[in-house]
């Protein structure tokens, strides 16, 4: 059919009627989303249906989870705000597609599986061999990745699943393959030795966003991974250099004294006046390990006001030192290996783990006379957050890519408006790190990843080429095209036995997800949004860009929202050390606090958690979930991480908030079942069978029924803009002052005074709006609440022989009229001053019997509305009846339990029901409520005369005891009137 002022409307066909009793009694989330446990996606019945072909395409990627174990929090937050606007997409008529998958994680898995063999078998990876060892990883994938889809399925992640990638699948090898080969022919990834993060545990290179800065305040011992004993970190080592040729002497201060063995200077700044009179003659100082000379030089980037203003530079192990050793061509002494011992060539330290040298050195240094004193000192400490080893700078030959110019194209995107993040905030970030922004080390040498397509080709006796090949066959080819002159026969090739690092292969995922290096469709590249946390704007998002727009001439995405990091309730970060980690599970099912003590110690069986965290892991959770986690459900879950802002940095979740959201959900399923039983009672469907548009019963409704449907409209409005902003904090809000205060506190309320047989027209006009209200309303919360919304509304259509389902939202919003809800809201205002007043005052007389309300309005505007809206208003201050004054000299004749002003242009009585005066049950009672309020009265009067609160006390706080005052001393003078 057709609606004049919206367009075309789906009117659901008629089905089986089904009774009220076919609903349950009470919202029970195990029982409505027990389709989950088989993997179904929730979708609106078909009738809900209003994708067009020809709409524009809303195309987004999951970010993916790792392969390492269960989804957290953080995972769940991504997915309830991602399917959110999927949902949202497809309700406006976009063609949606989400594209799922999950990522190998080459450290993280890599660390989790050593961990679990070392626990169960005691095996290393070295035992088992690299293929052996993968085998055991890929059964370790097989297991998860299994989990991992089912729980984002529970989760109600309508994503589309035949597009499901794995970032180590065929066809992302292939892309990866084919991204190195060409970044390499372009020469833009190239192989160099340099400076890199080490992992000595790992032993391997490991990227900025796996260092952790944990800062020490001065001695802290810390638990390094490989000794016995704690290491003491946060102090400072002063130790002298002898000046060659004299008796002078120049003190250097470290924090890594073990890096002293690789001293090839000292440097001073050049306008230090304390060193002036080396400046103008070649000095050398004495390093008295490796028994060998080394110079003083002057350099402006040196820091003259820390400490002695004199500096040991040792370029093997600190990037500010291999910076300064370049520009005075220094040459670089090694001393850490990729095991975290000292090399050879060291004397009595070669071969022993740096931290046990560097007692020895401080040791042997102090015997000559050198070590000049050890100090506390504030200190950044970089830890592996995978292994929770010390970082070591090293220097080793690994992969890089230039970033320069990518870089720059990817702050011009933003800067001239082609691509937006949000919140704007963090284009600050975007360009601070871009600007700054290093080669990329891609290479990690691990066993489990992509391992690099490049192949070190030996030929003629000593020289040595690398090549970038999609196979070693394609190898040779290029080679024989390089260099045909080589003899073929003594040629050697072999490939890289590296891997990449997992933030190449995830860079590429918004076009190699849909379908390069083949045809990629313009429906599905580029995405139209990136989602995504925060914490990996330049891990992530930032190389996506750069990738893409090197490899496919484009953008991957318009526009980049990111949402900021799950904490406790406490803003804390989630950690299991802390025992405040929530799982999604926990929230959804509940769980006891035994049940999550005994996941702690399963953590610490698997070798996770240490015997010191299982600790602290076990004391946090009896402080944080004494009676443990109550059971909420996956839709409360959901609403309540939409309910923060997520744009804010950090997002503190409170698992009550979700169980507040459960009660919620039960409230507008008992709001469901009322209008199923009021509409089986008065057939509302068959009466509106041929007034489907409620347009057209516009006159015949009531104004509580027109308020409602604006209400309904303005809600709609709000939350269409709350998801064009991204706030969608400000739709759940929205759309709970909705359900909550407009449609079950006021309207269905107020629809209980028609609701029996001699008013069947009026009642079935009102079923028609409550199921309108609901229909509607319960489209809005879809996005957030899809397994509720399914539930309820597939009881809806199958209630009626028709129900209007606009297919374009603007139909509600023809209902928005502000005029009206203004009057309406003032009338809200006075019922809910007339409630609190009769709960403030509370005399039982009031309580106990329904009271007769006597209101007298000053304005002729408001005292016509009340008269229209007096059963409306006797229905919502729960009276047995309300009088009009038109005069207030006789509403002032009145004698009144409760009296007052709700407004400037309203006054209320409320008196004792007609049967029970003062002198019955009441009297009693007002000579209770006299002596407690002059109790009160005394207390505050002794308050107030108090001398030192006087003096104290500020002018609010004690105006507003004395506010507090006057209020008590007139509500005992109306009880002194009533009891006369």
């Amino acid at each position: 059919m057709w609606d004049r002022h919206s367009g075309p409307v789906a009117v659901v066909e008629p089905q089986q009627v089904l009774s009220c009793d076919k609903i349950a009694s009470a919202y029970k989330p195990s029982q409505v989303e027990k389709c989950c446990e088989s993997g179904p996606i929730p979708q609106l019945p078909s009738a809900f249906n209003q994708t067009r072909d020809n709409a524009p395409p809303f195309n987004v990627l999951l970010p993916p989870p790792n392969v390492t174990g269960e989804l957290h929090l953080g995972h769940a937050l991504t997915g309830a705000i991602q399917d959110a606007l999927v949902r949202q997409a497809r309700l406006s008529g976009r063609r949606t597609t989400w594209i799922p998958g999950m990522d190998h994680a080459g450290i993280a898995t890599q660390v989790v599986v050593e961990k679990r063999l070392l626990k169960e078998r005691n095996l290393t990876r070295h035992d088992l061999g690299r293929e052996r060892f993968l085998q055991e990883v890929m059964r370790w994938k097989v297991e998860k990745e299994d989990s991992i889809r089912l729980a984002l399925k529970k989760l109600g992640c309508s994503m589309d699943w035949s597009r499901e990638y794995f970032t180590m699948d065929a066809h992302q090898s292939v892309a990866v393959k084919e991204a190195f080969v060409q970044l390499f022919d372009r020469g833009l990834i190239y192989r160099d030795r340099s400076l890199i993060n080490w992992s000595c545990t790992l032993e391997s290179a490991i990227s900025d966003v796996e260092v952790e800065n944990v800062e020490i305040n001065g001695p802290t011992e810390i638990a390094v991974p490989g000794y016995s004993r704690n290491v003491t970190f946060g102090q400072m080592v002063d130790i002298a250099y002898k000046v060659q040729g004299s008796t002078e002497e120049i003190v250097v201060s470290t924090t890594r004294p073990e890096t002293f063995l690789g001293d090839v200077a000292v440097a001073v700044h050049p306008d230090d006046g304390r060193y002036s009179h080396l400046r103008n003659k070649v000095t050398f100082l004495w390093h008295p390990v490796r028994k060998e000379e080394i110079p003083l030089i002057f350099d402006n980037a040196v820091d003259r006001s820390f400490g002695t203003g004199a500096v040991k530079i040792t370029p093997a192990h600190d990037r500010f030192d291999f910076e300064l050793g370049r520009r005075h061509h220094l040459a670089t002494v090694e001393v850490i290996d990729e095991r975290g011992r000292v090399q050879e060539h060291f004397g009595p330290f070669t071969g022993m783990p740096r931290y046990e040298a560097r007692e020895a050195l401080l040791e042997y240094l102090a015997k000559l006379s050198l070590l000049r004193g050890i100090k506390p000192h504030t200190m950044l400490l970089p830890l592996c957050s995978r292994s929770k080893d010390v970082v070591e700078l090293l220097l080793r030959p690994q992969w890089f890519v230039r970033c320069r110019e990518m870089a720059q194209r990817a702050m011009d995107a933003v800067r001239e408006g082609k691509l937006e993040i949000v919140p704007n905030t963090f284009e600050r970030e975007w360009f601070r790190w871009l600007d700054n922004c290093h080669d990329w080390c891609i290479s990690r040498q691990l066993w489990w990843g992509h391992r690099i397509p490049a192949y070190c080709v030996r030929y003629d006796g000593a020289k040595e080429r690398w090549i970038a090949a999609r196979s070693e066959e394609e190898a040779r080819e290029k080679f024989t095209a390089l260099e045909p002159n080589a003899a073929k026969d003594a040629v050697s090739i072999e490939q890289d036995p590296d891997v990449l690092d997992t933030w190449f292969s995830s860079g590429l995922l918004p076009f190699s997800s849909t379908g390069w290096p083949g045809n990629v469709s313009p429906a599905h590249y580029p995405l139209q949004l990136m989602e995504t946390g925060h914490d990996i704007l330049f891990f992530w998002v930032a190389r996506m860009v750069m990738l893409g727009q090197e490899l496919t001439g484009k953008l991957p995405f318009e526009r980049v929202l990111l949402h900021g990091i799950i904490c406790d309730e406490f803003g804390r970060k989630m950690s299991k050390s802390l025992g405040n980690v929530i799982k999604p599970d926990h929230v959804i099912h509940g769980i006891s606090l035994e049940r999550l003590q005994a996941e702690a110690e399963d953590s610490h069986r698997q070798g996770v958690l240490s015997q010191a965290e299982l600790g602290k892991s076990l004391a946090g959770q009896r402080k944080m979930f004494p009676s443990g986690i109550p059971e909420c459900g996956i839709d409360a879950l959901r609403f309540t991480l939409c309910s923060a802002n997520v744009k804010n940095h950090f997002i503190h979740f409170n698992a009550q908030e979700a169980l507040t959201n459960k009660l919620f959900f039960n409230k507008i399923w008992q709001a469901t079942r009322y209008t199923l039983a009021c509409a089986e009672r008065f057939d509302a469907g068959k009466t509106l069978d041929q007034t489907v548009d409620l347009r057209q019963t516009a006159d015949r409704m009531s104004l509580m029924d027109r308020w409602i449907l604006s209400r309904l409209g303005n809600t709609v409005q709000q939350c269409r803009e709350a998801f064009a902003s991204y706030n969608f904090h400000l739709a759940t809000a929205a759309l709970k002052t909705f359900f909550y205060s407009n449609f079950c506190d006021v309207y269905l309320e107020t629809t209980k005074i028609n609701m029996k047989l001699e008013s069947t027209s009026v009642a079935a006009l009102h079923c028609a709006v409550l199921k309108y209200c609901l229909t509607v309303g319960l489209r809005q919360m879809e996005p957030f609440t899809p397994y509720l919304a399914q539930e309820l509304l597939t009881h809806l259509c199958a209630a009626s022989s028709s129900i209007p389902v606009d297919l374009d939202h603007d139909a509600a919003l023809g209902w928005v009229n502000p005029t009206l809800e203004e009057s309406i809201e003032c009338v809200l205002q006075i019922c809910q001053h007339i409630r609190q007043a009769k709960n403030e005052y509370n005399p039982p007389i009031v309580r106990k019997h329904n009271p007769i309300l006597h209101i007298y309005a000053k304005a002729p505007k408001l005292a016509a509305e009340l008269h229209v809206l007096r059963d409306t208003i006797q229905q919502l201050t729960h009276c047995n009846g309300v009088v009009l004054h038109s005069d207030e000299r006789l509403f002032g004749n009145v004698q009144y339990v409760v009296k007052g002003a709700p407004t400037h242009d309203c006054l209320i009585g409320i008196v004792a029901e007609s049967g029970v005066g003062a002198n019955g049950a009441g009297a009693e009672a007002s000579r209770k409520m006299l002596a407690k309020l002059d109790a009160e009265i005394e207390k505050l009067l002794k308050t107030i005369g108090n001398e030192g609160y006087k003096r104290s006390a500020s002018e609010s706080v004690q105006k507003r005891h004395r506010e507090k005052l006057d209020r008590l001393q007139q509500q005992r003078e109306e009880m002194l009137k009533m009891a006369s």
